[in-house]
């Protein structure tokens, strides 16, 4: 439990409130907080392990990497001297130059993840993706009912929402590669399904109307997400009461090179996790199961994950 007197002798540090203050703005890696502020790997990770020790933030361990973010629900005590710290920092010289070098490093992300698959849009339904198999892609296609409004959420090629169109009422596909999103709409055109639409947007940010979807898919995609939980709670703007969610995924794993050959932005999700967050975002009846093994290295595991979003 953080300790107030703690807290506020460590936040009078202008350095480690600096660092608390870009990582209430979003997770991010030490790599990543040393490009922001320019001080030496050694001297951050002193000061993110004693802010860490006080409780004040958390950690995450993602293959090779740590990814740090805010400590979530502290006392008021504590939370009061936070936010002070927050405060203060936004009225120094330094918090707009710290501010555009955040927007650069999420840009870079962005990037990378978007020119990675603008590359591979031609051939990415042809080629090999992790965690992508039809014994996976089977088994969530049992429980789509048939004649319902489905949103496709990180689409890709449309592979998925193809098949789901010849029975759905409507698929609206949501990708933010616009390469992706053409080569969709292009397929769609070819195989004359006319209910079947495609935007350009990001997960996070659907641009679709509240509950106004039966099914939302996240097919290999929250990986890419820059916050799952986001992208969960925009699922649940989404749906009508009484829609459904459901995730195909990958399992946690520690193969370090998806980042660079998949433009992985997390190495898949521990079943608790998931299950943790999608009740968070509001969804209820939720179940996370493991539906497929590979058997070539490094052996992805594929993860079914439902939820239901309450009424209707």
């Amino acid at each position: 439990m953080p300790n107030p007197w703690e807290s506020l002798r460590l936040l009078a540090d202008p350095t480690r409130a600096r660092l608390l203050s870009l990582l209430h703005r979003g997770e991010l890696a030490v790599n990543e907080l040393q490009e922001i502020l320019g001080l030496p790997q050694s001297r951050i990770s002193t000061h993110l392990a004693l802010l860490r020790k006080a409780d004040l933030v958390v950690d995450r361990r993602d293959g090779k990497k740590a990814f740090y973010s805010p400590a979530r629900e502290l006392p008021a005590s504590v939370s009061g001297i936070v936010d002070a710290a927050l405060a203060a920092c936004a009225r120094e010289p330094q918090a707009a130059a710290d501010q555009r070098s955040l927007q650069r490093i999420v840009e870079k992300r962005r990037q990378k993840a978007e020119q990675h698959f603008n590359l591979v849009a031609d051939r990415l339904g042809r080629n090999y993706c992790p965690g992508r198999s039809w014994e996976a892609i089977g088994q969530m296609l049992f429980l789509l009912t048939p004649h319902v409004r489905i949103a496709d959420l990180g689409a890709g090629d449309g592979t998925l929402s193809r098949l789901l169109a010849r029975q759905a009422k409507s698929v609206h596909c949501v990708d933010n590669s616009p390469r992706m999103v053409q080569l969709g709409r292009a397929l769609a055109k070819k195989e004359h399904l006319r209910n079947l639409t495609y935007l350009l947007g990001n997960i996070e940010k659907v641009p679709l109307p509240d509950r106004s979807i039966d099914l939302a898919l996240l097919s290999q995609a929250l990986h890419h997400a820059e916050n799952p939980r986001k992208a969960l709670s925009e699922a649940f703007r989404i749906l009508k009461p009484g829609g459904q969610l459901l995730i195909l995924d990958l399992r946690a794993h520690r193969f370090e090179k998806a980042r660079e050959l998949y433009a992985d932005r997390w190495l898949g999700f521990k079943e608790n996790d998931l299950h943790d967050w999608i009740e968070e975002a509001g969804f209820r009846q939720s179940e996370v199961r493991v539906v497929a093994k590979e058997v070539k290295e490094p052996c992805f595991e594929t993860i079914l994950a439902t939820g239901m979003k309450p009424g209707g």
